[in-house]
């Protein structure tokens, strides 16, 4: 999602904002309802900032870093409820209020607004059974940092809205001035972020201002901090997770994981990072996470995955003592963290600290996260918990990543084996295909096939199953063999499409019969009835020929049943269906399918292909209205076979600004 605009308006005189004085300032976008939206919001809330900021305008002196920070999380949080729960798009207002001649503090009032208002926004968490789904804890969020929110409802929409204090006047209240700063000094040993401001100019949170003050009058040791942690603690925390999710879900390599972890870390918490991940085969054994690389077997030990220093010229140093050493953790500590030693390449000076945390997902364990720091005696508790939360979206990373992995390999290992893994070469033709799934990678429902069928014939095939995924892998699976078979057996066109209706219907029924008997077992025994899945009819579309050498160059046998029709380009540039129209394979009895049959001569070109070229949309508009296609081939006249393909394919892409939303495959066959 590209930059979101700042649409401006004021409740003064106009959308100049020259001219707003000190009257409020309003910003307002939309965003579509899909999983970049709570990103795009945080970026539009900034841009937002940084606009009033540029222009001067009296209202930005108001402006914080605690603000932005809670503003970030605030507009996250409940434009994904938006999302997830309306599934609508979601318009965003942020209004800047100055503070009011009454005494009125100045403050930031957000609204989302969804069009999905029949679905309520749910607080009454402690009412619910642990067996009810969870949702609406984006506004436990919005109730902890606003000082005052609510929710309206109007006709066709709701709006969500919080107002969080510009300052932080009020939140130091009961607390005499001659004690801030004694406190403020405490609150900064330990640690604390700052929020309240002091005599100093810095800030302490309410929180914060009360254990420094008992820190004040009983002091103990505490970790010695860097200067760097204040801008984590108490302020970026939230946001800084909420943007490590969302880039993490983003990742579909294990490998890309772990090299994000790196640059999330270092140097915003750590000096130095390192992760291990465990192999598949390895992955949640017993007592795994207690073994010594150096003694335990090389296949369940944990794989270096990447190491990150603020030096680089660090690193190999760091990476080289590390694959030595990795840490140990003991089985009783799940994903908390543990102190380990501080390698010397990590702390020349000899003083440092690391810790290191178990990456658990499912039960199992995926892996090890290691910090550290230089001249640290100890990490402060503050940065020990987010690194364990950011931990924990680490390994669900992970997990996602290998579930990924897993499913592209699968799908993979169907696809070589659903299809050819090359066309056959006929001798006198040139070929050229196109195959691009909707999924990359997965099995689509669009098959193709070239092969020869015997006493100099050879057959081409392209067609389209019911259904996507593992469904049209199995009729896949069925309808290629069979038709190879048929070929194979000498039947003519027109009757290998004839038999091959019959085979689908056939096991339509047997299927169909078998769901029924499930199904009056299951209704005898009481349970519910349901039909077991995979009992729906089976039916595709199949454009099959036969090309056959002649002394004029290729006779071609041709028949379509429910498919696009073939397209035959004479060598001048014109364009005529090379088949008719007929009837999908696996629907009606008896459909009586003929075939025509024509001379394939020198420089004619053969254009089959399947709906996602055909169907290929702009909002109301498809591909081939207006007889798309067959003027998109023309303006191929003279192209090669392969050029021909890859125009074709490059226009049906150019039709819309969007991603196909379908299977697309073309196969051109071009006599020389």
């Amino acid at each position: 999602m590209g930059p979101i605009p700042l649409q401006r308006d004021t409740t003064g005189s106009g959308p100049d904002l020259a001219d707003v004085g000190s009257g409020p300032v309003v910003v307002r976008t939309s965003l579509p309802g899909n999983p970049l939206a709570p990103a795009a919001a945080r970026r539009f809330v900034r841009a937002a900032f940084a606009d009033w900021t540029d222009r001067a305008l009296p209202v930005a002196a108001t402006l914080s870093d605690r603000l932005v920070d809670d503003a970030v999380v605030i507009l996250s949080e409940l434009v994904t409820n938006a999302v997830v729960h309306a599934g609508t798009s979601v318009e965003l207002l942020c209004r800047m209020e100055p503070a009011g001649p009454d005494g009125t503090p100045a403050g930031l009032v957000v609204e989302v607004t969804d069009h999905h208002p029949s679905r309520a926004v749910r607080t009454d968490r402690g009412l619910r059974s642990p067996d009810t789904p969870e949702y609406g804890r984006g506004v436990q969020l919005v109730a902890g940092l606003a000082e005052a929110w609510g929710i309206t409802y109007r006709a066709g929409t709701k709006t969500v809205w919080a107002r969080l204090p510009a300052d932080g006047t009020g939140t130091a209240a009961a607390v005499p001035p001659e004690q801030q700063a004694a406190a403020q000094q405490a609150a900064a040993q330990q640690g604390r972020g700052p929020r309240v401001p002091g005599p100093q100019g810095g800030e302490v949170s309410a929180r914060v201002l009360q254990r420094g003050l008992r820190a004040a009058e009983t002091p103990e040791p505490a970790p010695r901090r860097d200067p760097r942690d204040r801008d984590w603690i108490n302020r970026g925390a939230l946001s800084f997770l909420a943007e490590a999710s969302d880039l993490l879900a983003g990742q579909l390599d294990e490998d890309m994981v772990a090299a994000l972890v790196g640059q999330l870390l270092v140097p915003r918490l750590a000096d130095w990072c390192a992760i291990w991940l465990y192999d598949e085969e390895g992955r949640g054994l017993p007592g795994i996470a207690d073994h010594d690389a150096r003694g335990a077997d090389p296949l369940h030990a944990p794989r270096l995955a990447r190491v990150w220093h603020t030096h680089e010229s660090r690193i190999e140093d760091l990476r080289r003592i590390l694959e030595k050493e990795p840490p140990r953790l003991p089985d009783a500590v799940r994903t908390a963290a543990v102190p380990v030693p501080c390698p010397a390449e990590a702390a020349p000076d000899d003083r440092g600290a690391a810790l290191a945390y178990r990456l658990s997902a499912g039960g199992r364990t995926l892996g090890i996260l290691l910090i550290g720091r230089a001249g640290l005696q100890a990490f402060p508790d503050e940065i020990t918990g987010l690194v364990e939360d950011f931990s924990r979206r680490v390994a669900l990373a992970v997990s996602a990543a290998r579930r990924f992995t897993r499913q592209a390999t699968i799908s993979r290992i169907l696809q070589r084996g659903l299809l050819p893994a090359a066309l056959a070469e006929i001798p006198g033709l040139r070929s050229a295909l196109v195959y691009e799934p909707k999924e990359a990678g997965g099995p689509g429902g669009d098959f193709y096939d070239v092969f020869p069928g015997g006493d100099g014939r050879w057959c081409f095939a392209l067609g389209d199953v019911q259904g996507k995924g593992p469904e049209a892998a199995v009729l896949i699976g069925l309808a290629r063999p069979w038709l190879r078979l048929l070929a194979r057996e000498g039947y003519p066109v027109d009757q290998v499409l004839d038999r091959l209706n019959r085979l689908l219907l056939d096991d339509a029924t047997e299927a169909a019969d078998g769901a029924a008997r499930a199904l009056a077992a299951v209704a005898s025994a009481g349970g519910p009835g349901a039909p077991p899945e995979g009992s729906s009819s089976r039916f595709l579309s199949l454009l099959y020929g036969e090309l056959t050498p002649t002394a004029a160059g290729l006779s071609c046998t041709i028949a379509s049943a429910g498919h696009p029709l073939p397209l035959l380009m004479r060598p001048g540039g014109e364009v005529v269906p090379a088949a008719g129209p007929q009837v999908l394979l696996g629907v009606v009895d008896d459909p009586d399918y003929t075939s025509e049959t024509f001379e394939l001569s020198a420089g004619d070109t053969l254009l089959c292909v399947t709906d996602g070229v055909t169907e290929r949309r702009r909002g109301a508009l498809q591909f081939d209205d207006g007889d798309g296609l067959a003027q998109a081939l023309a303006g191929c006249a003279g192209l090669s076979a392969p050029l021909l393909a890859e125009r074709i394919r490059r226009l049906v892409h150019a039709f819309a600004d969007t991603p196909p939303d379908d299977d697309l495959a073309l196969l051109v066959l071009q006599a020389e």
